[in-house]
């Protein structure tokens, strides 16, 4: 994918239960993961009000 192995991912695993402690790793996996879910929201609400503001456009 990234070009990121096995080895690498354990040492960004483990850099990272060092800097934040084990207590914020459910803190921070649940933000990003409420930050993915608005995001994709956010560009699904875009999607669906597209069409609409070109058809007002014709329509003026």
């Amino acid at each position: 994918m990234f070009g990121i192995g096995h080895w690498e991912l354990l040492i960004i695993l483990i850099i990272v239960l060092i800097i934040f402690g084990a207590g914020k790793l459910p803190e921070i996996g649940s933000g990003i993961g409420k930050g993915i879910r608005n995001f994709k929201k956010a560009t699904a609400d875009a999607d669906k009000e597209e069409p609409k503001k070109v058809e007002e456009k014709k329509n003026s």
